[in-house]
Formats: C-alpha cells, sequence, structure tokens
C-alpha cells in the first residue's frame, strides 16, 4: 500500500509540475483523492488508513526533498489533504446526522410554537372568565395573565436557547474550515450564529457597561469572519478561533 499510494500522489504531482499547475491548493486536492480512494478500501482498518495518511504525506515531503524545493505551503497543503481525505466518510455520515438534528429541530421549532399558541388561546380563554365578573376580580385574571406572560425565568429560558445556539453554530463554523468543508457552509453556519445572536438580545435588559464591550467585540468578530469567508482568506481559521473565545465571553453572562 506505502509503494502504490506514493507512486500514485508522486506521479500526479509531477504530471502537475510540468503542466504549471503545481499550486499548493493542487497538492491538496491531489493528496485528498489519493487517500480518500485508498481509505474508502480500508474503512474498517483504523492502522491502515493512518499509514495511508502518513505515507502520502512523506510522498509529497520526499519529492520536494529531491528537488531541494522544501516549502512549508507545500508541506501544508500535504497535510490538510490528507486529513480530509482521510476523514472524509466519517465527515459524510456527521453530515448526515446533521441533515437528521436540523430536521429533529424544525419539528421541535413548529412543535414550541404550536404550544406557544395553544397556551396563547388557554389565557384568552381565561381572561373571557373576567369579562362578566366584578372589577377586582377581572383586574386579578389580568394581573395574573400578564405576570405569566412575562415570566422573568420564561424569557431567560428562551434567552439562554437562544445563546447556546449561537455557541453551536460558531463551533460548527470552526469544525466546518478545520475539515475542509466548502465556504459556503462555513457562512451558513456563521449566519445562524448572528440570528441566533440577534434572538437572544432582541428583548434583552439594559446590560453593563462591560457586557455591551463584550458583545460589540463578539458581532466585530462575526463581522471579520464573514468577511473572510466572503474573500475566501487564509486567516479565516485564525479569526473563527479568536471568534469562539469571544462568544464564550460575550454570551456566558446572565
Amino acid at each position: 500500500m506505502s509503494y502504490y499510494i506514493k507512486k500514485q500522489i508522486t506521479s500526479e504531482v509531477q504530471k502537475a509540475e510540468q503542466e504549471g499547475n503545481l499550486q499548493t491548493e493542487r497538492i491538496r486536492e491531489i493528496v485528498k483523492s489519493a487517500v480518500y480512494q485508498r481509505a474508502s478500501e480500508h474503512k474498517e482498518d483504523s492502522s491502515e488508513i493512518r499509514s495511508i495518511v502518513k505515507d502520502a504525506v512523506s510522498a509529497v515531503v520526499e519529492y520536494f526533498q529531491q528537488k531541494g524545493q522544501e516549502t512549508q505551503k507545500e508541506i501544508n497543503a500535504a497535510i490538510e489533504g490528507a486529513i480530509t481525505g482521510a476523514s472524509h466518510s466519517r465527515r459524510e455520515a456527521i453530515a448526515k446526522s446533521q441533515v437528521e438534528v436540523d430536521q429533529l429541530q424544525a419539528k421541535i421549532d413548529t412543535e414550541e410554537k404550536e404550544l406557544q399558541e395553544e397556551v396563547d388561546t388557554f389565557l384568552t380563554d381565561i381572561e373571557e372568565t373576567g369579562k362578566d365578573r366584578s372589577e377586582r376580580i377581572k383586574s386579578s385574571i389580568e394581573s395574573a395573565i400578564n405576570t405569566f406572560k412575562n415570566s422573568e425565568e420564561g424569557a431567560l429560558m428562551q434567552k439562554r436557547y437562544a445563546q447556546l445556539k449561537a455557541q453551536l453554530a460558531v463551533v460548527q463554523a470552526n469544525l466546518a474550515t478545520r475539515y475542509g468543508e466548502r465556504y459556503e457552509d462555513v457562512k451558513k453556519y456563521l449566519d445562524e450564529a448572528k440570528t441566533w445572536y440577534d434572538q437572544a438580545y432582541s428583548k434583552a435588559e439594559p446590560a453593563a457597561e462591560n457586557v455591551k464591550q463584550k458583545r460589540a467585540e463578539f458581532e466585530g468578530k462575526l463581522g471579520e469572519a464573514g468577511t473572510a469567508v466572503a474573500r475566501k482568506e487564509q486567516r479565516l481559521r485564525q479569526l473563527l478561533r479568536e471568534l469562539w473565545q469571544s462568544a464564550n465571553e460575550a454570551l456566558r453572562e446572565k
């Protein structure tokens, strides 16, 4: 196996060089394709897959060593390609699970909306019962209904849920860029983070200055990451790491 994958990668890298197309992205794709092909044949053999990844990276390192052209960028590309190729099947399984989670979440959201509509109907019915009673009873019922609607515990739970969803979206954006997903997927997760973040604070109470500062920092990092995605900048991973740190601080307060 070592011989075949090294031969395949060396041959394709050499061909790309002869065609004047030996850029780091091309090296990454060559290694990714070769590793994915070989790893798919040994899905249940983790030790063999580890050997495939190691041999694939070695092939690129040895090729440039022989030419006296050891460069960090090519080695980085080889490592990224090897890991992306080896983890492709598992990422496909994760993506499938994510679709199922999204479908379940959509169902939960629908049921929560229906529940809220049902509760509102109950409250309306209860309010109706007080119309023909004394002003004191009518006022008491209205007061109790308003207290229930403005429950601090209920509002806090909704805010906490939105905060957690925002943090989860940031985590997913980090994982997507780390494991070679498309930029469109990263952007989707960042958009989700912004949507949930806005929802968490759309009706929030006035915050202290230090909390406002943390929120402003998070919003700034979110904007930077979004711009980096649009431009496909290399520094996206660093920005996403900073965004995660900022999210932890901005979304942690009660």
